[in-house]
């Protein structure tokens, strides 16, 4: 039986063969870690470089802002859905595949972009780049075929700090958006995208291994264990092709999800968050060229280095911390209770965050509807997404046997909601007769609607969670 450094049992337990990802050194994990991260990273950097250049692309193809905005949405909605294809293929023939594949669509699909002659056409190929982010809901299971459970807080803060629209990727991306839209135009926006993906692409393939691994299946071998096995002899096997773990079935593409949105413990927890992130990140996304041209005037440049720096320095601070939280949370309880302790232990963590965002967002909203400077918004747009980040909703682990698809899940449910923003956020709050009130509202359903199942959850999770198990368990025995 292998031990933590508390002396509490590992889980899962490590097998014996040392081509288990979990026997793998700390220092390589954390180097295939980064990798996932960067191209979860790129997955939302992709849809998000454009934005500080919509008065760009309005100009260009004689469509209003608010239109131009589509072109984004596109690849959000997508961004939630095509998952769902990719990732029984990389449970039936590995994480590598599907990585290297998805990010050659993404190169691609960015390059042309950049030579788009009208609009319809940058649409389409939009949703071709919209196929590309699998690592927003693989990296997920990945980052779980790596590490053992009570290192997961910490992975999962780098890997989110890394991955979704509510940190880096999507917050990093205006900053060069606006820069090069400012000096070089549009199209090269585009085209930078399409260059730092092929160099992530020739990186990963020489160096990110295959990191599926089936423990109950696994019986070391001579040439894994002999000692005269030559390390490149070892890199070969880890970055070959051709492997298929188990049978890939039709129902493999919907069963799994149609299992798991059954579960309160999977679906409350995700609406929850997709609401608060479709609020604190999302929204200013799609927004913020149109407010901010009407409101102070700026041009792409001014756009792309304030909104986009506020939101990564939230993100950074409120994933950190986080990450931190969460972790020692569950090391504690795991010390009092050994490996049976409950994974909503982790919820505790969202008080922070519950309280914070709609701070951020009435601040946000009320500067901009009374014409406070404008660092008084850029802050407020700070504050929203550091609270996001302090959301942990690794409750996901109550299920961790179908980590990607419960990441896929969250991601669906995500994307989904944070790409209706743009249709509806300008005019809203027009209608309603100011910013401010469109904000108290978006704060009422994020941080008071929303939030009601999850303070079920932390009442009555254990109890809901034994039921889904058990559930769980007599519908695996006739799947």
């Amino acid at each position: 039986l292998k031990l933590d450094n508390y002396g509490v049992p590992l889980t899962p337990q490590p097998s014996d063969d040392p081509e288990d990802p979990l026997n793998w050194s700390g220092i390589y994990r954390v180097f295939l870690l980064l990798q996932v991260s960067a191209l979860a990273f790129l997955g939302t950097y992709n849809p998000a470089i454009i934005n500080p250049a919509l008065n760009e692309l309005s100009a260009q193809f004689g469509v209003s802002v608010i239109t131009a905005s589509y072109q984004t949405t596109v690849v959000i909605a997508l961004n939630g859905i095509c998952p769902f294809i990719f990732i029984p293929f990389a449970n039936t023939y590995g994480r590598r595949p599907v990585y290297l594949v998805t990010t050659l669509i993404g190169s691609l699909s960015a390059l042309g972009c950049a030579y788009a002659q009208n609009f319809g056409q940058l649409v389409g190929l939009r949703v071709l780049n919209g196929i590309f982010p699998v690592a927003i809901a693989l990296g997920v299971a990945t980052v779980n075929d790596l590490f053992c459970l009570h290192e997961r807080g910490r992975a999962l803060g780098v890997y989110t700090v890394m991955a979704s629209k509510c940190a880096t990727g999507a917050h990093f991306a205006p900053i060069p958006g606006g820069l090069i839209g400012q000096f070089l135009g549009w199209q090269w926006v585009f085209k930078f995208a399409a260059i730092t993906n092929s160099f992530c692409l020739i990186f990963i393939f020489f160096f990110l291994p295959e990191t599926l691994f089936f423990r109950e299946l696994s019986v070391p071998s001579a040439s894994t264990t002999s000692s005269g096995q030559s390390h490149f002899r070892r890199y070969l096997a880890r970055m070959g092709f051709g492997k298929r773990f188990r049978k890939l079935r039709f129902g493999d593409f919907f069963l799994p999800y149609v299992k798991i949105i059954r579960y309160p413990t999977v679906v409350f927890p995700a609406i929850y968050y997709g609401t608060q992130y479709g609020l604190a990140s999302a929204l200013p996304a799609v927004t913020v060229s149109h407010i901010f041209a009407q409101e102070f005037g700026w041009d792409t440049l001014q756009i792309g280095l304030a909104y986009g720096t506020s939101l990564l320095i939230g993100a950074f601070l409120g994933e950190t911390a986080g990450g931190w939280v969460v972790d020692s949370l569950m090391n504690r309880a795991r010390r009092r209770a050994g490996p049976s302790a409950p994974c909503e232990i982790r919820l505790k963590a969202v008080w922070t965050g519950e309280i914070i965002v709609p701070v951020g967002l009435l601040w946000y909203g009320f500067s901009i509807q009374f014409g406070a400077p404008w660092i008084v918004p850029i802050l407020g747009m700070g504050v929203a997404c550091f609270g996001l980040q302090c959301i942990t909703t690794v409750i996901a682990d109550c299920h961790s046997s179908d980590m990607a698809e419960v990441a896929q899940v969250f991601n669906f449910i995500r994307q989904e909601i944070a790409m209706t923003f743009a249709f509806y956020a300008i005019v809203l709050g027009e209608a309603m007769g100011g910013y401010h009130w469109l904000f108290i509202f978006f704060a009422g359903v994020g941080s008071i609607l929303a939030f009601i199942p999850i303070l079920v959850l932390m009442w009555k999770g254990e109890a809901i969670r034994a039921w889904e198990n058990r559930d769980y368990k007599i519908s695996s025995e006739y799947s």
